[in-house]
């Protein structure tokens, strides 16, 4: 199952994302994590920290799972 991925701006980028779900602990290792591991952005493999994750996109990460980009409604379920 995908585990999504709210954002409240138009894109987040690849590096963020990782940064944001816990994979890395700084923004200085997405490179190496990057280079290191498979990831695959709407099924095709993509090593750039700085690509443009809009809603609707899908994100595997090996050994990390699988993640959708999703825009945060207005509506709160808080």
């Amino acid at each position: 199952m995908k585990k999504p991925v709210q954002i409240n701006t138009p894109f987040i980028t690849l590096g963020q994302l990782l940064k944001e779900e816990a994979i890395i602990s700084s923004g200085g290792q997405a490179k190496w994590f990057l280079q290191e591991y498979d990831v695959l952005v709407n099924e095709e493999l993509d090593d750039r920290r700085g690509r443009k994750l809009y809603p609707g996109d899908t994100i595997v990460i090996a050994d990390n799972g699988e993640f959708v980009i999703q825009s945060q409604s207005t509506e709160t379920t808080d």
